[in-house]
């Protein structure tokens, strides 16, 4: 039961002009409480995505007004994709947040048999997790790590790693349109058991990861980057990948790094990482690309993952719940 000066509803066009208050107290505090690399859309922005059905916001009123906000979207992947929960003040945040959800919930219910609820618990919604979980979310932890690139102890670090493997059978190269299909299988057997496939589904099956590399590839991610996408070769045949694009205008992104299991357990990784750093860093040394980072993410839990990172100049930054609601 919702508070009685509590209730909520879909953003419709007569809400419009009063939710703008509530939208723009969470776009001056995106970067700093809920980690946002990029700023939130322009108000106007927001509102065309709105009308789009690109996105969807539920709005909890408070004797008819506006003070707090659920966004989410099911345009993007094969995910439901949970994106923020905001709340004007610090008043009654429980409650609030409680009937945030429960409207999601009930509104996605039809869609939640089919498709995982992803919600990424950035900056101050880590605290969110005890609440979320009496609803059925589970967690997988990530860290991000990023790497400067006006950072010289890191790129010396990254210089220590030699630019080929040992073994004369691999060699390292960059990506190429033909390498696309053994990609697709390569990703799509490295990602199918890995928790990443628990929040994006499609990782479970080859049609679903095509779908995932199309995007990268065709830049809905973000800019692809060809020329840093790198790939391991084995007796010139492709089996290895890093992929690499950018996720905002000064930040370059590794989204996925697989290796055939046949090639794992050789530290082939690094030489990949390497080599898509390196050409990353000599777009900014020659002033084509202005990034400030490279950054990438991974469990937790995995530490070799995260050595591997660290040997490369990467540099641990924080790290978040990723929640995810399991198909109903």
């Amino acid at each position: 039961m919702e508070n009685s000066n509590y209730e909520t509803a879909l953003l419709s066009k007569n809400l419009y002009k009063i939710f703008t208050g509530v939208y723009n107290d969470f776009r001056s505090v995106a970067s700093g409480n809920y980690m946002f690399e990029l700023p939130p859309l322009e108000y106007q922005d927001f509102i065309d995505a709105i009308d789009k059905d690109y996105i969807k916001c539920i709005v909890l009123l408070e004797n008819h007004i506006p003070t707090a906000f659920l966004i989410y979207t099911t345009a993007i992947s094969e995910s439901i994709e949970l994106n923020v929960i905001h709340c004007l003040g610090n008043e009654d945040l429980l409650n609030k947040r409680k009937l945030l959800l429960e409207r999601f919930l009930k509104e996605t219910e039809k869609e939640r048999t089919e498709k995982v609820v992803c919600y990424p618990l950035l900056g101050i919604q880590s605290g969110f997790t005890s609440d979320i979980s009496h609803y059925g979310f589970k967690f997988v932890g990530l860290a991000v790590l990023r790497f400067m690139t006006d950072n010289k102890n890191s790129e010396e670090v990254l210089n220590n790693i030699s630019d080929e493997p040992q073994d004369e059978s691999y060699k390292i190269t960059t990506w190429e349109s033909m390498y696309y299909d053994k990609a697709v299988e390569v990703i799509h057997e490295g990602f199918k058991t890995a928790s990443d496939a628990l929040f994006d589904t499609r990782y479970l099956s080859k049609e679903g990861t095509d779908d995932i590399l199309d995007k990268i590839v065709n830049g809905i991610y973000g800019e692809f980057l060809p020329e840093t996408t790198s790939v391991l070769l084995h007796n010139g045949r492709p089996c290895g990948f890093c992929f690499t694009n950018i996720t905002g205008g000064k930040i370059a992104n590794i989204p996925l790094v697989s290796i055939e299991k046949e090639h794992q357990g050789k530290g082939l990784a690094k030489y990949l990482i390497k080599k898509s750093v390196s050409n990353i860093l000599k777009l900014v040394h020659s002033g084509e690309r202005d990034f400030s980072e490279v950054n990438v993410s991974a469990e937790t839990n995995n530490i070799p993952a995260l050595k591997m990172y660290r040997h490369a100049g990467f540099k641990e930054d924080y790290s978040y719940p990723q929640s995810y609601l399991p198909i109903a």
